[in-house]
């Protein structure tokens, strides 16, 4: 396949996924999320390959979810190929590739990159990082392994005012929360990335396929629910409360949502 927002590369025994849309702050469209699809897949069968590290090209941002000047600019993220946008199926290839994936934040990590680094085995954030969610804020959201799955990781009360208030959160503070296992400095951060991989390579792959598959078994359920949640995102992305967010967005003002409540 030929990558146009995604990088690849092998370095010893760790593969670096990087988002590469800096100007977007490495914002998905659909492309984004096919090319990371099949960046995780090749990873997979790449028996040289014991670990994944998932970042994002600058020092801005790791990825700060879908690409909102998309959406306004053609009216959908776009799809991949196949003509699906298949968000929930990079979630599930993340949690099902045997080997463990580990997310580098290397700056915001917002909305539906906020979800993508949850998803992640462990994380590993620069000083700088910054995590939060945004979906209410431009009528959208993540009922699947955003809220759900992320209530397992940080707790039901903790899950709650990160989806009801949209506030942003330091790399300490996620921290504290267990969001983030642990905190480098910016220059420091991949490789602090690859000494964690160096590690894993010298583990068992056979156990550490079982032991990923044993934590997602618990979890499993989530990604019906993700489906459901997915397809109901797509209906209320065509109304106008959900258009509201979005120009609200684009013209850079708080969005007025009174009239639906």
């Amino acid at each position: 396949m030929e990558y146009r927002d995604v990088e690849i590369e092998v370095r010893e025994a760790s593969a670096i996924i990087t988002i590469n849309r800096p100007t977007r702050l490495n914002a998905f469209r659909g492309r984004t999320v096919e090319e990371l699809i099949h960046a995780f897949k090749s990873t997979w069968a790449d028996s040289r390959i014991a670990c994944v590290i998932l970042t994002g090209a600058g020092e801005r941002a790791f990825c700060v979810g879908g690409d909102q000047k998309e959406y306004l600019e053609t009216g959908g993220y776009g799809t991949s190929e196949n003509g699906i946008f298949e968000i929930e199926a990079l979630h599930e290839v993340i949690r099902a590739t045997p080997k463990p994936v580990i997310a580098a934040v290397n700056g915001y990590a917002i909305g539906g990159g906020h979800v993508l680094h949850v998803v992640c085995d462990v994380t590993i954030a620069a000083e700088h990082a910054t995590f939060g969610q945004a979906g209410p804020k431009v009528g959208s959201f993540d009922a699947g392994y955003g809220t759900a799955y992320l209530s397992r990781v940080v707790g039901e009360k903790r899950a709650r005012e990160i989806w009801f208030f949209c506030r942003q959160y330091s790399a300490e503070q996620a921290e504290r929360w267990g969001l983030v296992n642990k905190i480098v400095p910016a220059e420091e951060l991949m490789e602090e990335a690859l000494r964690w991989g160096g590690e894993i390579a010298g583990l068992s792959p056979s156990a550490l396929r079982f032991i990923k598959h044993s934590f997602n078994a618990d979890s499993a359920h989530i990604g019906g629910q993700g489906r459901l949640a997915f397809t109901g995102l797509e209906h209320f992305g065509k109304s106008e409360e959900a258009g509201e967010g979005r120009r609200a967005f684009g013209e850079k003002r708080a969005p007025d949502f009174s009239k639906f409540r």
